[in-house]
């Protein structure tokens, strides 16, 4: 009897980690009565999920290609767990090329780069992606588009690490030299005076006041692809600069140009941004787990979010979050508020 009803018993889910999760990202699952029956299945939403590791336990499971919104589910022969709700990205524009964060504008409208490989060409190399997700080129004329971020006025700044320009873009699309001679200029970040850094991923962080003086704010260690930042509480700028290391740092600058390690033991951080409890997060790996790390105050590391490829982020007006890896721009309805840049 004792084993009859042990068999009836339905799986049950005590945790599920990460939080969110996009295509080709994974889930560790606990709990208890997985493979009573026979070996774990799950679903999210509707659609199967392959299991990787499997035991009565634990599971990890990899998001499937079309998974959506929905909730995840653990079976056992006939037998079913109750659903636990989870945040799943979908995808809104793909075949694309970012290698930084993308900008979000005031009303919610997404701008991403085609960067290409250094010295290429491409047809388009930022691209507007609008609320109805529709992606329509927004800036042709640049070479390698890298870094971008909107000024308080609704400006569209991006860099060009091919000839260390920063250009200046209107709303509709014209373009204008801001600055130049910013080295390999890759990402960007406003602090509240209205004052812009440019990462020169050869070493140096570069000030740009808003009459256009150029200071030499700040200098790293070089980085093998670009220096990503992000500014945040305190009057402090974020930096990420990927190295050959497995085991990268988090920097951080004080207004006066004073820089300290915020955290150090990332794989390949990259793309940063802050939300409104200035929790730090950063698109990079975290003991072998890749996806955005978030980092609170404290300085204590935990995945939020699985996905392989992701070089950016940032948050939108509606709370929800915007991923962006090699080939694609996911959206994550996290319902988590992004710190504001002004």
């Amino acid at each position: 009897m004792g084993i009859r009803k042990e068999l009836k018993e339905q799986p049950e889910i005590a945790q599920v980690s990460p939080t969110a999760a996009i295509a080709g990202g994974e889930f560790q699952i606990r709990g208890k009565g997985f493979a009573r029956e026979d070996w774990p299945r799950v679903t999210i939403g509707d659609t199967p999920a392959p299991v990787t590791i499997g035991s009565d336990s634990f599971v990890i499971v990899k998001v499937p290609e079309g998974a959506s919104v929905g909730d995840l589910v653990v079976s056992s022969g006939e037998r079913s767990s109750r659903a636990w709700a989870c945040d799943i990205g979908i995808p809104i524009a793909d075949s694309l090329h970012p290698v930084a964060n993308p900008a979000i504008d005031s009303y919610g409208n997404v701008f991403t780069t085609f960067s290409g490989s250094r010295g290429q060409k491409v047809p388009v190399a930022v691209y507007r992606i609008d609320l109805n997700y529709n992606a329509r080129p927004f800036i042709n004329d640049m070479m390698n588009a890298t870094g971008s971020a909107f000024d308080a006025d609704g400006m569209l700044y991006v860099t060009s690490r091919f000839d260390g320009i920063v250009y200046q873009v209107t709303p509709n699309g014209n373009m204008a030299i801001y600055v130049e001679g910013m080295g390999v200029a890759t990402g960007l970040a406003f602090d509240e005076e209205h004052n812009l850094y440019v990462g020169d991923r050869s070493g140096t962080i570069f000030k740009i006041s808003p009459d256009r003086q150029i200071f030499v704010f700040a200098t790293l260690e070089p980085s093998i692809s670009a220096y990503h930042l992000a500014y945040g509480p305190d009057r402090y700028l974020y930096v990420t600069g990927p190295t050959t290391s497995s085991f990268d740092s988090i920097y951080r600058i004080s207004h006066l140009g004073e820089v300290e390690v915020f955290y150090r033991g990332l794989g390949r951080p990259q793309g940063m941004a802050l939300d409104t409890d200035d929790r730090l997060y950063v698109a990079a790996s975290l003991g072998g787990r890749k996806g955005v790390v978030r980092i609170g105050q404290d300085r204590k590391p935990a995945l939020f979010l699985s996905g392989p490829g992701i070089v950016g982020l940032a948050f939108t007006p509606s709370r929800a979050l915007v991923v962006a890896t090699t080939n694609a721009i996911y959206r994550v309805d996290v319902g988590i508020k992004g710190r504001p840049l002004f």
